[in-house]
């Protein structure tokens, strides 16, 4: 059965109201049913302070008017006797007095008898009372072996106050309800208000309006850094957005370029030049070098897609990062014979790490060909390996115009570029930089980029 659900605003005035009838029944609860029990304790720590007060000053030459007062204080009936004489008796009308003659009680008069007669020095007994029918409770002290005191008190709330505290209490409760619908539904619009209004704007989230700013400036601190975490989460969702719509349009274009190309050169190989073996051949490497193009794009797409989702496992090996780049400089020597590209390579000595042999080879050949592409007409690419406190830190320095600060965390996107009319378009597929991040990310290796406007960039990381 499907349960049903409420608004946060019913819920939090249900609540209130709930918890002020849970106070209102725990005053009932004292007032009322518990009240007898506790005028039942009180009374008896009363009648122990009674006794403890008549014990300390019955030799007092103003003992009677003591008596009195305590009596009248605390509306018991006191008899005194010294040497089974009635030395003192209180005004017999007092609603706590218990008068001999009025209890048809053999057994009370007996052991009231008795005690006197015995050597206990207290003694306690529990009736009721005739005249006003209500429990009475009669305590016995001996303070010397001839000097006794009786004290009477009800056990019983039967003063008009009582009566008042329970009729004034009806009306307490109708107040306190009343006043607690009030509160709690003014207290519950207040705060599910700003709340209702981030469910809006989440709504409008969905439905890929990035444009909504969460702004409620409560005074409540959870639902102001839920507004800023939301604010961030849209924000960075407006990025993807751009960026998936840049990817879209990149990809598209790289891939339509190629294809076009191999169709139309296709088309003259087989209609204009079949005869002519040259051109023919001059169409067919045309054909082959856009279906490398091709063949680079996706295998990047789909490199970068493993490296994202971390699908295989890295194969950390030990071996010899020089010999690595010296490797993978080589594939370069036709750029330097043909372009007029200079390679430096600076290194101290032979570096032995522990890493993905495969996943670094991957890292430098992608930043290597960022440097190729944004280096300055000098077409200098240095490739620095350095020995550190954190580990061995690689260096891939161009000497292009820089990136500019907005850019910098940016630049590590996919299709991200910085000045698209500046890239060369020597090598890469747009695709290399974000390569480079994941796998480092894998690896738990720090990396980052310094920058200086004509003064070139430098891409590095610190293998462990």
């Amino acid at each position: 059965m499907k349960s049903s659900k409420h608004s946060l605003k019913t819920n939090i005035w249900f609540y209130l109201i709930i918890f002020s009838g849970f106070i209102l029944l725990s005053l009932w609860s004292f007032q009322v049913i518990f009240l007898k029990s506790y005028y039942r304790w009180m009374k008896n720590r009363e009648i122990n302070n009674i006794i403890l007060t008549i014990t300390q000053n019955y030799d007092a030459s103003n003992f009677s008017d003591i008596i009195d007062e305590i009596s009248f204080t605390n509306n018991v009936c006191i008899e005194v006797i010294d040497s089974n004489t009635l030395l003192y008796s209180s005004n017999s009308r007092i609603r706590g007095c218990l008068i001999d003659k009025d209890v048809n009680d053999a057994k009370y008069a007996n052991q009231k008898l008795n005690f006197i007669q015995s050597s206990e020095t207290s003694f306690k007994y529990e009736t009721t009372n005739p005249r006003f029918k209500n429990q009475t409770v009669i305590y016995g002290k001996k303070i010397t072996d001839n000097f006794i005191v009786f004290i009477t008190s009800s056990l019983e709330p039967i003063d008009s106050t009582t009566h008042i505290l329970a009729s004034q209490l009806v009306y307490v409760t109708i107040g306190v309800l009343l006043l607690s619908f009030i509160v709690a539904y003014f207290i519950s619009k207040k705060i599910s208000k700003p709340i209702i209004k981030i469910n809006e704007g989440a709504k409008e989230l969905t439905k890929r309006n990035y444009d909504i700013t969460f702004n409620t400036n409560t005074n409540i601190k959870e639902i102001n850094e839920l507004s800023e975490t939301l604010n961030e989460t849209s924000s960075e969702l407006a990025k993807t957005e751009n960026l998936r719509r840049e990817l879209l349009a990149n990809v598209s274009h790289d891939l339509k370029t190629p294809l076009t190309m191999i169709k139309a050169y296709a088309e003259m190989a087989r209609d204009l030049n079949s005869k002519n073996v040259k051109k023919r051949n001059d169409n067919l490497n045309t054909i082959i070098e856009e279906t490398d193009r091709l063949n680079l794009l996706v295998n990047d797409i789909l490199e970068l897609s493993k490296v994202q989702a971390n699908v295989e496992q890295l194969n950390i090996e030990q071996f010899n990062l020089i010999d690595l780049i010296k490797s993978i400089l080589k594939r370069y020597e036709y750029l330097e014979s043909t372009e007029n590209y200079k390679f430096i390579f600076e290194f101290e000595t032979n570096n032995i790490v522990r890493a993905d042999k495969k996943r670094i080879e991957q890292v430098i050949y992608n930043l290597i060909n960022n440097a190729i592409n944004y280096t300055g007409e000098d077409k200098q690419v240095f490739i620095r390996v350095k020995n550190t406190n954190d580990g061995v830190r690689v260096e891939i320095t161009d000497t292009g115009s820089g990136i500019d600060d907005k850019d910098l965390d940016l630049i590590w996107d996919k299709y991200y570029k910085t000045d698209k009319s500046y890239k060369r378009e020597v090598h890469g597929t747009g695709l290399g930089l974000s390569i480079v991040k994941n796998n480092l990310i894998n690896h738990n290796f720090k990396y980052g980029v310094t920058t200086a406007k004509n003064r070139g960039t430098t891409f590095w990381f610190i293998i462990k």
